[in-house]
């Protein structure tokens, strides 16, 4: 899987949203090994797009269309300022990774000391999550640098996250979330209450 992570603060927030339905009733029929679109706005502003193709041949196929061009022309009025892309290949998915069914999605961004070790606790989590944390649907985990990834969470919902992080959980459960806790720095979030998601 190829993802293009999109960056940016947004001032017009619905108009971005237009622009993405509009993408994707228009454009995306044309696009091949487009797998699908996970954005949003958080209440600051900022933006985080996850924009997923099969390769990053079919991305740069798609991003040398010339309706492509005309579109993220408009598009990109939505932002103050430029916003950042990142072309990452490097990609991790767990669960039901970029679900369309998620009520909320929180972003988060870090760097990372210990990327085969979280691997195993993703690999553990996974295992029990349906069990431990239902309110929790899938990931992707986007590396965009060898120690630093930008990772959505996909949740039913944020009530049910909420109640999720709250929530006893089992004595091995808690210990894997702080192993997790100790290989993350520089964490950033934004959180997504109300996700655009779209696939094929």
């Amino acid at each position: 899987m190829f993802v293009q992570v999109i960056r940016g603060q947004v001032d017009d927030r619905d108009g971005l949203r237009r622009q993405l339905d509009r993408w994707v009733q228009e454009l995306a029929p044309g696009a091949t090994g487009w797998l699908g679109i996970t954005a949003g706005v958080g209440d600051d502003g900022q933006s985080i797009s996850f924009a997923r193709f099969e390769s990053a041949d079919a991305a740069r196929a798609n991003s040398q269309r010339d309706e492509q061009g005309q579109w993220w022309a408009e598009a990109e009025k939505c932002y103050a300022g430029v916003p950042t892309f990142l072309d990452c290949e490097d990609v991790e998915q767990w669960g039901a990774g970029g679900s369309d069914a998620a009520g909320f999605v929180q972003f988060m961004t870090s760097k990372v000391t210990d990327r085969q070790r979280l691997a195993e606790i993703d690999q553990a989590f996974e295992s029990v999550a349906g069990q431990v944390r239902p309110d929790v649907l899938g990931g992707l985990r986007v590396w965009t640098a060898p120690d630093e990834s930008c990772e959505a969470v996909y949740f039913t919902s944020e009530t049910d996250a909420r109640a999720g992080e709250s929530a006893d959980l089992p004595e091995d459960m808690q210990q894997l979330f702080a192993d997790m806790g100790s290989l993350v720095l520089d964490v950033t979030y934004l959180d997504v209450t109300d996700p655009w998601l779209y696939s094929p």
